[in-house]
């Protein structure tokens, strides 16, 4: 895949739309430790967490919508603490799941969930009742 300079990495990044988008980009950098990466004009500001990227774009006049995104990280607690202690709004406090995960979940300023996630196992699925396809 050839490389260009204008676009975030990531294979799947996510458009979440806000209602101010440089609000929106301080917000989730001071909070959930994102970087900015590019802004373009007063429409759209790509952030980078770790490999992966998103996209705040202008709501505009479209009515509010929500969406929900999944973030993995190295250590979840830690991350939960710095995204308490700078006020986000905790919807789930980490907790170790069946599946081998361990994650919270916050509210951004528009309302969007964000679920951090850190793998502290390696589980097989079928023992949880997921059933995993193979190629």
């Amino acid at each position: 895949m050839d490389k260009n300079r204008s676009m975030p990495p990531g294979t799947i990044i996510p458009e979440i739309p806000y209602p101010d988008i440089d609000e929106a980009a301080e917000w989730l950098c001071r909070v959930l430790q994102f970087r900015r990466r590019l802004r373009i004009g007063n429409h759209r500001f790509q952030l980078s967490f770790g490999a992966g990227s998103v996209v705040a774009t202008s709501r505009g006049d479209r009515a509010p919508s929500r969406c929900s995104i999944m973030v993995r990280v190295e250590d979840v607690d830690a991350h939960w603490e710095h995204a308490r202690s700078q006020g986000a709004r905790v919807l789930n406090p980490p907790m170790s799941y069946p599946y081998g995960e361990r994650q919270y979940t916050v509210e951004d300023l528009a309302g969007h969930a964000w679920t951090f996630s850190q793998a502290i196992k390696d589980v097989d699925p079928a023992d949880w009742g997921g059933v995993l396809f193979t190629e």
